[in-house]
């Protein structure tokens, strides 16, 4: 039941998610011991869930399997006790929709869901195109070679998520630094921490970034209380639950994860496809050949990617997991990115496929919890390979790709490519 140490460091080490070792704990953990105890030093002991059908079955079970009685991020000891001594016993630095439980959790998200249906964001389309070749035709303007990440993945969907939440497109900048800076805090390169002194459980720099957000977000939230506008924060400063407004810290944290989950994790998957194309010519001359194969293949890259590697639950009762008994109080960790190479559910699952039929990918969460965006993150993606595809004669790598150091959102942040344009 309990896993080798060496997997279990490994499952909590930034740096295997950077460079692939990660995947390789995955499927000997599947393989091995799908549902085993990880007992790494500083960590209280979490179940790790690597099957595709233990994800779904946690995830569907949401009375069961709490978000918010503990950390919803993996967490080590010292850092849950220096955030339950701030915040007075809560595990959370924030309160949004991740660390809501019911029934919150259905009130809060139905404030924002409409904003986000399909219905609803058919009418950004023509909006997100017109971005979309913007970014295209700064892409164009670099000549043959650019950082396909740093000049195109980071700003088209910052851009579309900031313009529908209502922040001006002169703070972009600033709102880009403080994501990169809270999903990276361990990533040398992108931690407010100098020369990474950010590790996991470092939740200094955190909550710093975490603040900065805050009085950004307090101005914004005044703003449109007094001049209500047609945005997102219109709606989030304005919103009502049980009969009153929601508090400052619920509001300010609805912001955070909106301007961060919104357009971090797209660029991710945006990024994520790109590399593909130049790694796979023949998925790329595939996808080219017919526009029509767009939408299958940016499902393959959010499976092939899957930005948000992993979210903990906690059992509120006794319960059985795979024929595995779970006791109330237990902590689990959702391996999506395993989930999504899970060879009893996808055939060929390390080969980036824009075939791929059926392809029940597990990137967006499953359950209550269902990304809120996932249907907007599918468009601006679509959209954006609509408008490329055509121009792009060929691509490929021009340098070596670097990932993230991350254990809960981590993706592509250099892509260099070389590429000819029609």
């Amino acid at each position: 039941m309990t896993i080798p140490q060496e997997v279990a460091d490994t499952i909590v080490d930034p740096k295997a998610y950077a460079d692939g070792k990660i995947y390789e704990s995955y499927a000997w953990l599947r393989a091995n011991n799908p549902l085993g105890v990880a007992q790494p030093a500083g960590y209280d002991p979490f179940w790790v869930v690597t099957r595709h059908a233990d994800i779904l079955d946690i995830s569907r079970q949401n009375d069961l399997f709490h978000s918010g009685d503990r950390a919803t991020t993996i967490t080590n000891k010292a850092a849950d006790d220096h955030i339950r001594k701030q915040t007075g016993g809560s595990p959370h630095l924030v309160r949004s929709l991740v660390q809501m439980d019911a029934p919150d959790h259905a009130k809060y998200r139905a404030l924002t869901q409409a904003w986000f249906m399909p219905r609803n964001i058919v009418g950004l389309d023509q909006r997100i195109r017109n971005i979309a070749r913007a970014s295209v035709e700064r892409m164009a303007a670099k000549g043959s070679e650019c950082d396909f990440v740093r000049e195109v993945a980071l700003h088209y969907p910052l851009h579309v998520v900031m313009e529908i939440l209502g922040v001006p497109e002169e703070d972009e900048p600033r709102m880009l630094m403080l994501t990169q800076e809270l999903f990276g805090a361990t990533d040398p390169e992108l931690g407010r921490a100098p020369g990474a002194a950010a590790v996991p459980g470092d939740i200094g720099s955190i909550q710093a970034v975490l603040a900065d957000f805050y009085q950004y977000f307090a101005k914004i939230s005044a703003d449109r209380r007094a001049n209500p506008r047609d945005d997102l924060a219109t709606v989030i400063a304005t919103s009502q639950v049980d009969g009153r407004l929601i508090s400052e810290f619920e509001a300010m944290s609805y912001y955070v994860i909106v301007a961060t989950a919104g357009h971090d994790t797209t660029s991710s998957t945006t990024a994520g496809a790109m590399r593909a194309l130049c790694e796979n010519p023949d998925q790329f001359a595939y996808v080219k050949e017919d526009l029509s194969r767009v939408p299958g293949f940016i499902d393959e890259a959010i499976r092939w990617t899957t930005p948000v590697k992993t979210f903990m639950r906690s059992a509120t009762a006794d319960a059985k997991v795979g024929g595995q008994a779970i006791a109330k109080g237990d902590w689990l960790m959702l391996c999506y990115a395993s989930g999504n190479r899970d060879e009893a559910v996808f055939d060929e699952p390390n080969r980036f496929r824009a075939d791929r039929k059926p392809n029940k990918q597990l990137a967006f969460g499953y359950g209550a919890h269902l990304c809120l965006g996932q249907h907007l993150a599918k468009m601006e993606m679509r959209i954006l390979y609509e408008e490329l595809l055509p121009r792009l004669k060929s691509v490929e790598l021009a340098g070596e790709p670097k990932m993230s150091q991350a254990l809960f959102v981590n993706g592509l942040k250099s892509l260099p490519i070389r590429f000819e344009f029609s």
